[in-house]
């Protein structure tokens, strides 16, 4: 049974002249599994998985699953904007030794909550793995509604949690008064990760835990153990670093930041671009102000 809590890392996919560099992925496993995290998200939207093809995303699935060695759970990001596409990608990934499956609400097309209904539902119906939720109306221009998610559950008992990034604290609060004890609310905002778990969620699938995994494990450790105060403090150090590690469009730079610890080349793969001079020294500066960079 998949244990939804603390931390899981929505790792990146490095790249190399163009290509995943899969040996340097099998060095972030090990770095993320070190750092105390309790589980890694490949192919997410951190992952660049739009931008993979078939190939080249089940290849990062079964390197990520292989050098993790279940040690932690693995939970790739398996969401398209088509539904048949979609779960075709279920089909195929319940069948490389995964966990459970995190599924982003269909983006560019704006489905109305009828057809997120229906299109979960396909999902859900195409696996026996837990399935989680993505609600990240930045991204997909469409949120799905507190009673959509609630509905959801209500129907298929393997569609176990959602992670939420509409940064509403009134929409996690609804979905946790809605939803039975074992439906599971991670943050999606790494910045609002406490904030959320003060309202009950469990945790959060984390940008930030590409290059803090073990800080980011620790803060939600201390809160889920008592110490809200700790949790805080750990909360307000990282502040400054989460606020940089979004300051161009994730994951450009969470990547230049990896590769200032050695994980990886900063490269994304286009329509991403490599992060600009001009933000390098400051990310850089609160790395270190950190204590993640000497």
């Amino acid at each position: 049974m998949l244990k939804l809590k603390g931390v899981f890392t929505a790792i990146v996919t490095p790249f190399k002249s163009g290509k995943p560099d899969l040996e340097a992925l099998k060095k972030i496993v090990k770095f993320q599994i070190e750092g105390g995290v309790s589980g890694l998200v490949p192919c997410g939207s951190t992952g660049e998985a739009a931008t993979l093809s078939p190939e080249e995303y089940l290849a990062v699935i079964k390197t990520v699953v292989a050098a993790a060695k279940g040690k932690v759970p693995v939970v790739p990001g398996v969401g398209t904007n088509s539904t048949e596409k979609s779960v075709e990608m279920v089909k195929k990934v319940s069948a490389l030794g995964v966990d459970g499956l995190l599924a982003i609400v269909p983006y560019y097309n704006k489905p109305t909550q009828e057809g997120m209904t229906v299109h979960f539902s396909e999902l859900a119906k195409a696996t026996r793995l837990p399935v989680i939720l993505y609600n990240i109306p930045g991204r997909t221009g469409v949120n799905m509604l507190p009673a959509t998610a609630l509905g959801l559950r209500a129907k298929f008992s393997n569609i176990v949690g959602i992670k939420e990034a509409s940064g509403s604290l009134d929409q996690v609060s609804e979905i946790i008064n809605g939803a039975d004890k074992d439906f599971i609310v991670m943050s999606g905002d790494d910045s609002l990760t406490l904030p959320m778990m003060s309202v009950g969620a469990k945790g959060v699938i984390s940008v930030a835990a590409n290059v803090a995994p073990a800080e980011t494990a620790r803060m939600c450790e201390l809160f889920l153990d008592g110490d809200i105060s700790g949790a805080a403090e750990l909360h307000h150090r990282l502040f400054p670093l989460v606020k940089a590690l979004f300051c161009e469009t994730n994951p450009i730079p969470v990547k230049y930041a990896a590769s200032l610890l050695g994980l990886c080349s900063c490269e994304p793969r286009l329509p991403l671009t490599p992060l600009s001079q001009a933000r390098r020294a400051g990310l850089k500066a609160e790395l270190i102000k950190a204590g993640i960079l000497n």
